[in-house]
């Protein structure tokens, strides 16, 4: 949060849509009161994210985005009230962190600590495995699967020793990679290099659920997926089949004529619950899960993965609803500084009483 209505000082990108910087310089002096959301993003993030009509429309909103030079002290810039951000490096991580100590007025999206569980595949699904929600509307779990941290050579014995059934899918330890292999025998699994994870692959009709959480907003779309595996199929391939990624925009299936047993979207309460739930246990509100259901069940769900940050470009409608989303962020914030205010005022006056009532007694 700003404690003064003017912007000053940013280093700014080059506006698209007829937005030039000297427009920009206009606004930013102008008495008018910005949500300021300083951005530290990836050139390929800031492509795909901050499209022109995400901006334009921001602006009507009173919505400022300001990229943050790396190459300059935090603190030094701004000041935010925002900070949108999807960086890695342990040295950003200090970086963010020590900002968010020396200013807790800003709301930084999201924790950078819990960014980073997202990121491990090892500990990507824990939360989801670990919740026991109702069951009215479905039932929610995770495949199994198994770490392989080194040592291809021993991924048979352990795959047997740990009861996983064929075929696998083989994704890279680091969520940073979207890459997949499905392997038809175990013994194949041998050509793969670790560290990776093993999951159980789970027929699902071909069809994935990407659901995108912005806050408490909620957003689903289908995706066209990995095929079914057969057991015919299964005795016959004894192979590896490396994949790029499960889905992308372009395999969108929305619009295809699909079984309604198999492009049914997951009920609404089961996804607000679901959603509400991670929200808590992870500390995240950028987020998309990626959701199947099982082949031949009605309410049988599997999260197969979790993405922070995803590509909201891809998304329905986000410019809207990121947007809300911000000033939802900066009205909550300003309640809450508030709220402290009178809180410091309160404990002012009290201690005032204290020792008032100290010297009385002297």
């Amino acid at each position: 949060m700003r404690m003064k209505g003017e912007v000053a000082g940013y280093n700014r990108r080059e506006m698209e849509d007829n937005y030039t910087e000297e427009n920009q310089k206009e606004m930013v002096q102008s008495n008018k009161k910005f949500v300021v959301v300083g951005y530290a993003l990836t050139s390929k993030k800031v492509k795909s994210f901050l499209q022109p009509k995400l901006e334009s429309l921001a602006r009507t909103k009173g919505i400022l985005f300001v990229a943050i030079d790396q190459s300059k002290p935090l603190s030094d810039q701004g000041p935010f009230d925002i900070v949108l951000h999807k960086l890695a490096g342990s040295k950003w991580r200090r970086i963010l962190e020590e900002y968010r100590l020396t200013h807790p007025e800003v709301t930084v999206l999201d924790p950078p600590d819990a960014i980073q569980l997202v990121y491990n595949r090892e500990y990507m699904l824990e939360d989801v495995a670990d919740l026991n929600l109702p069951d009215s509307y479905g039932k929610v779990g995770v495949p199994r699967q198994l770490v392989i941290e080194k040592d291809s050579s021993s991924i048979p014995d352990a795959v047997s020793k740990a009861g996983l059934r064929l075929p696998l899918v083989a994704k890279p330890l680091a969520a940073t990679s979207h890459e997949l292999s499905l392997a038809y025998d175990k013994f194949s699994l041998q050509t793969l290099e670790p560290a990776l994870v093993l999951q159980e692959f789970i027929n699902h009709g071909g069809i994935l659920f990407k659901v995108y959480i912005v806050g408490e907003a909620i957003k689903v779309v289908r995706r066209f997926s990995l095929p079914d595996v057969s057991k015919r199929e299964l005795s016959k391939k004894p192979e590896v089949f490396r994949f790029p990624r499960v889905s992308c925009a372009a395999a969108s299936a929305d619009e295809a004529d699909l079984d309604p047993c198999v492009g049914e979207l997951p009920p609404r309460p089961l996804l607000e619950r679901l959603t509400k739930e991670l929200r808590r246990r992870m500390g995240l509100r950028l987020f998309n899960l990626d959701i199947i259901r099982e082949l031949g069940t009605k309410d049988r769900y599997y999260v197969i993965d979790i993405n922070y940050f995803p590509g909201y470009g891809k998304m329905p409608e986000y410019e809207h609803i990121f947007t809300d989303f911000l000033l939802s962020l900066h009205e909550e914030g300003r309640i809450l500084q508030r709220f402290l205010w009178q809180f410091l005022k309160v404990g002012q006056r009290r201690w005032w009483k204290v020792q008032k009532s100290s010297l009385d007694k002297v």
